[in-house]
């Protein structure tokens, strides 16, 4: 069984999602924490009302059965903050993605023709391996 085990491990790539599940929960964390602890205030402060995130608007008003007083209101405060909250880690992570995943330039390997077949080789090669002819 541990055999097994071990080879579900390894051969299905679960310890790599596992870890990457670890990662990104961590990541999510940070990135949240900057939204919530950094940008939204200073969104806040360029925004009419301090408290924006309660901004709603009501609908009605009434009384339940128990005499408490009750409305019903679109809280488009609380919306549109979750919004800004998806948008701003939206591009935290496009940007660590961007940042981490650069695709690396293939390096460029000097070639010439073979004078004989016209087979592109390497400009150190001696010996076409096409035509093997010498160069």
């Amino acid at each position: 069984m541990w055999s097994d085990f071990k080879a579900f491990l390894t051969q299905t790539n679960a310890l790599a999602l596992a870890v990457g599940v670890i990662i990104g929960a961590a990541v999510g964390g940070v990135v949240s924490a900057l939204a919530a602890d950094v940008l939204m205030p200073i969104i806040s402060t360029a925004l009419p009302s301090g408290d924006w995130r309660q901004s709603k608007w009501v609908l009605s008003h009434g009384v339940d059965a128990a005499g408490k007083a009750t409305e019903n209101a679109i809280l488009y405060g609380h919306f549109l903050g979750a919004l800004i909250d998806f948008l701003i880690i939206a591009l935290v992570v496009y940007a660590i993605t961007r940042a981490l995943l650069r695709p690396k330039p293939a390096p460029v390997v000097a070639v010439k023709a073979c004078p004989h077949c016209l087979e592109s080789i390497p400009l150190a090669a001696t010996r076409c391996r096409a035509c093997t002819a010498v160069i």
